[in-house]
């Protein structure tokens, strides 16, 4: 019988993570503060330390639109990292966060899996060092002095009924989406409407990922507008004096935190947005103190290439200057299936014409990256028990014929073993100098038009629709924001914001339902279709399979 992702993980033979730092990077005991004797936060020290080294290359792993269950991007960036240490490279891992919504939701744990984890995965998956816990502390510091502002006198004239400012919770719970709050009596202030979002969708989260310092985070922390007064004028954090204590609560959170694989290689995990609600990538700050740490980074971006990808190299890189060096897309034969129209229920059995079919969302994909953000790509073939041979042979001939590298990779069974094959093909095709990757917008562009770049150029739509409501939002933010990246939140499973429409849909029209705007982390959310940014529980969660014994050892947390 074999063992779950954690009898895996409790079975692991860990070594101190004290003893990997000083090994690996020379680090003294200023350079790292222990949580424990398994994970760590890095220190100013230690990130000074790192300084001089030279820039590794970065690799960033993304995948086609996926199926419920996902396709296996973090274990395939676990697996290629332990495969390129075992050749004799040296390289570290940079991962986001997992959130406890999924975890106790539909997906379960964000570790990795199998013989491709970093762990202590159970401290990972619940808790970690209580990043996740500071960014909503922040987050909802800042909605309390907006209470205590209105119930005080309300010197800054703010309107009621234009607060936008939400407050966060780490958890799946559709029955807090839409609330009123301060009910029973003057004493408990002035009842408005108001809502929930997961701690992904915070803002705050979005700029602790951003940041680039102390002081930075500051400032953007003061540029978050939480509506506007009477006259029609934003009101800010700074406004209400709250950027300092709000650092203040994230001062530890700002650090990326230190953990290993499962073959005891260093990896980095830090910040967690979501990619279909948020921006999808870890920390830059993490991401920059990787790069001076070895030889290769690997990093993923969140869900399929049209959104964390997308994001990575709108966002993130525009903001940092940070490139790909590479880009592997993570696909399995089973979403193929599934984006040629088979149910999630008939996955495991042989369909090679459903196979054949779903190979337009694949081709959309690498259409993207090679020809649209000009980017060197590989495909990583994550191999499942239920694949056929006939099938894979199939999906590597293709893929051959349209002049892309791929290999099939079985490090969820085998750990960095297997995944050697994909490591070996990585180094085959980075290229010595990578073309300078292609935005899909220029920041001179109006709001407007950059999502519809994203929406046609990306997803292939047609067009993009939106209320008067929002576009009187976008067009009002122009003047001050117009310059800002635009962020689109939207379904997972689909181009389009229809998740039932897999494949490549032609011919759709995106939807904007809402916009948002986050001055502070510096970007325009645009939220399609019928997506929440607070998730809900599905029937049958997750949480129900998960236990702890009278000794204290869980079981059933993925």
């Amino acid at each position: 019988m074999s063992l779950t992702d954690i009898e895996i993980a409790q079975n692991a033979k860990l070594e101190k993570l004290s003893t990997l730092l000083k090994k690996n990077l020379d680090f003294s005991d200023e350079h790292f503060e222990p949580y424990g004797h398994y994970k760590a936060k890095i220190t100013n020290e230690g990130i000074k330390h790192l300084e001089n080294n030279k820039t590794a290359k970065l690799i960033l792993v993304t995948a086609m639109s996926p199926t419920p269950a996902g396709e296996g991007k973090t274990t395939t960036s676990v697996g290629l990292g332990d495969a390129l240490n075992s050749l004799g490279k040296k390289a570290v891992v940079c991962l986001r966060e997992p959130s406890m919504g999924p975890v106790f939701g539909m997906k379960g744990g964000a570790a990795g899996g199998g013989y491709s984890q970093v762990v202590p995965m159970e401290d990972i998956n619940l808790h970690f060092t209580g990043d996740f816990a500071a960014i909503a502390q922040a987050n909802n510091l800042l909605a309390a002095l907006i209470d205590n502002h209105i119930h005080r006198g309300n010197n800054l004239n703010i309107d009621l009924r234009k607060v936008t400012w939400r407050r966060v919770l780490d958890m799946n719970d559709r029955a807090l989406r839409e609330v009123v709050h301060s009910l029973g009596g003057s004493g408990n202030g002035y009842p408005r409407q108001s809502g929930f979002d997961i701690v992904p969708a915070s803002e705050v989260m979005a700029i602790l990922c951003l940041a680039t310092s102390l002081n930075d985070l500051k400032e953007r922390l003061g540029k978050i507008v939480v509506g506007t007064n009477k006259e029609g004028k934003p009101i800010c954090a700074k406004d209400l004096n709250a950027q300092g204590a709000m650092a203040v609560l994230l001062k530890d959170a700002f650090r990326p935190n230190l953990v290993q694989t499962l073959e005891n290689n260093i990896a980095i995990i830090h910040g967690g947005p979501f990619a279909n609600i948020a921006h999808g990538c870890n920390s830059l700050i993490a991401t920059q103190t990787a790069l001076r740490m070895g030889d290769y980074v690997i990093t993923e971006a969140g869900f399929g290439a049209d959104l964390g990808a997308e994001k990575f190299i709108n966002i993130k890189c525009r903001q940092s200057g940070l490139q790909p060096d590479a880009i592997v897309l993570v696909a399995t034969v089973r979403a193929l299936k599934y984006h040629g129209g088979v149910e999630r229920k008939d996955l495991n059995k042989s369909n090679i014409d459903a196979l054949k079919k779903g190979l337009s969302n694949l081709d959309r994909h690498l259409e993207n990256i090679r020809s649209h953000f000009s980017l060197p790509c590989l495909v990583a073939i994550n191999h499942f028990s239920s694949d056929t041979n006939e099938e894979l042979v199939f999906l590597q001939s293709y893929l051959t014929e349209k002049g892309v590298p791929s290999a099939v990779s079985h490090h969820w069974a085998e750990g960095g073993r297997g995944a050697q094959a994909l490591a070996e093909t990585l180094l085959q095709n980075i290229p010595e100098k990578t073309n300078e990757v292609n935005f899909t917008y220029k920041s001179s562009d109006t709001l407007w038009q950059k999502i519809e770049s994203v929406a046609k150029c990306i997803y292939g739509a047609s067009g993009v629709s939106a209320s008067k409501p929002v576009k009187r939002l976008l067009e009002a933010w122009q003047k001050d924001h117009g310059h800002l990246p635009i962020c689109i939140a939207k379904t997972q499973y689909s181009f389009s914001s229809d998740s039932n429409q897999r494949g490549n849909p032609g011919d759709h029209i995106l939807h904007i339902r809402e916009v948002r705007l986050s001055a502070g982390a510096g970007f325009v959310v645009a939220i399609c279709g019928d997506l929440m940014t607070m998730p809900g529980l599905p029937k049958i969660p997750s949480a129900d399979k998960i236990y702890i014994d009278s000794d204290g050892k869980v079981t059933g947390l993925f």
